[in-house]
């Protein structure tokens, strides 16, 4: 794969037909170092957020050895990775993948109802080395994805599943998730609360303590507080734990691991007043863009513009003939954007990969790696939303 400088150096090197992935590995190994350094516990990477193996290469050279996985085909494929420990965090799952997830090495299954509990059992053969995780469900606080709603037991449910999986398990953990992209720290201030109240309601020990991930990126809408104040609020309330002394933590980072590691190079088609029709939408990797509301940083990398040429705001349409491929921002852009441009949109790196499918005969992607620095970051303070438009 090739290596270039920026996105503007693709550009000047070849005219792409396809939609390019162009990958930041460097941002990936720089947001878990920082995650290593700073949680006082095991950071487990949200494998579905992205699967690259040059992404999963730059977690594992920073020292990731945790990953949380959601389905049968994540942990085949997480499973060829040298030392991983792999965390079955799917609430719900099939007999068949937790019986497979068993064969190949996994011992660590979350669960948020007695059935399901009842299930891991039977499908390992009564496994007495199991690390069981009780999810319980906490409150989504500006969070762009809300979560509690499909899975976590509450309340006096969720006591009484903890002491029947104590009886069972080596290990007995205990998860929630504050919902993805959550903004403000005070999110886990009130789902580490509940957490307090279930330990002391159900009166036994755990062993564990994952608090899942939510943790944000930084985009153009969205500007959530220091990753920092997040350690701090976390740490501090773990404190008043009734467990604090013998507990183990866990994370589960996803979105803050890779969400700067990639971007999307795209061609301007078509431009229709304020519309601009690109070679790739919501059918692709804008899905979040077009059905989340996620407005992700642009910047023109095909040729130079003055810097009395404004900034305006675009509406975005994708390649295929569906009317609902549309990505309404507002995305801006300098006003001189024309058919033939190439565009960047940055950020990308969380689920967009992932998500990206082959509707009406599009989906194909090229890729490269590129050596500077993502077009935002919470990780530094070197890009700002103007300098990322402009290119």
């Amino acid at each position: 794969m090739d290596q270039l400088a920026s996105a503007s150096a693709l550009i000047d090197k070849c005219r792409p037909e396809r939609p390019v992935r162009g990958l930041r590995p460097h941002a990936a190994g720089r947001a878990a170092r920082w995650f290593l350094d700073k949680f006082p516990g095991d950071v487990a990477y949200a494998y579905k957020a992205n699967s690259s193996v040059f992404l999963i290469g730059a977690l594992y050279g920073a020292g990731i050895r945790h990953f949380d996985v959601a389905s049968l085909p994540e942990i085949e494929d997480a499973a060829t990775i040298p030392d991983a420990h792999l965390h079955f965090m799917h609430p719900v799952k099939s007999r068949h993948a937790i019986r497979r997830a068993y064969d190949l090495g996994v011992r660590s299954f979350s669960l948020d109802g007695e059935d399901e509990l009842d299930k891991i059992m039977e499908a390992t053969g009564g496994a007495r080395d199991l690390l069981l995780w009780v999810r319980v469900a906490v409150t989504a606080i500006n969070s762009r994805i809300p979560l509690e709603r499909k899975f976590g037991a509450h309340g006096e449910k969720a006591a009484k599943l903890l002491i029947k999986t104590r009886q069972v398990a080596a290990e007995l953990g205990l998860t929630f998730h504050v919902g993805s992209q959550t903004t403000t720290p005070d999110a886990f201030v009130t789902a580490l609360g509940e957490v307090h109240r279930i330990i002391v309601k159900s009166g036994v020990m755990i062993d564990r303590l994952d608090i899942g991930g939510g943790f944000p990126a930084r985009y153009p809408d969205s500007d959530p507080a220091p990753l920092q104040d997040f350690m701090d609020v976390i740490l501090a309330n773990i404190e008043t734990m009734p467990v604090k002394e013998n507990i183990k933590l866990m994370c589960e980072p996803g979105r803050a691991l890779v969400a700067e590691a990639e971007s999307l190079i795209v061609r301007v088609d078509a431009r229709r007043g304020s519309n601009l029709y690109i070679n790739d939408g919501s059918y692709g990797m804008l899905f979040d863009a077009a059905h989340l509301g996620f407005i992700f940083p642009t910047r023109l990398i095909s040729r130079s513009v003055d810097a009395s040429d404004p900034l305006v705001p675009f509406e975005l349409w994708g390649p295929t003939c569906d009317s609902i491929d549309h990505m309404k921002g507002p995305f801006l852009l300098p006003d001189s954007v024309r058919e033939g441009d190439y565009i960047e949109i940055g950020n990308m790196g969380a689920y967009a990969r992932a998500i990206a499918g082959r509707f009406n005969g599009y989906g194909e992607y090229d890729e490269v790696i590129l050596l500077d620095p993502p077009v935002l970051s919470m990780y530094g303070a070197e890009n700002t939303q103007v300098a990322a438009a402009r290119g």
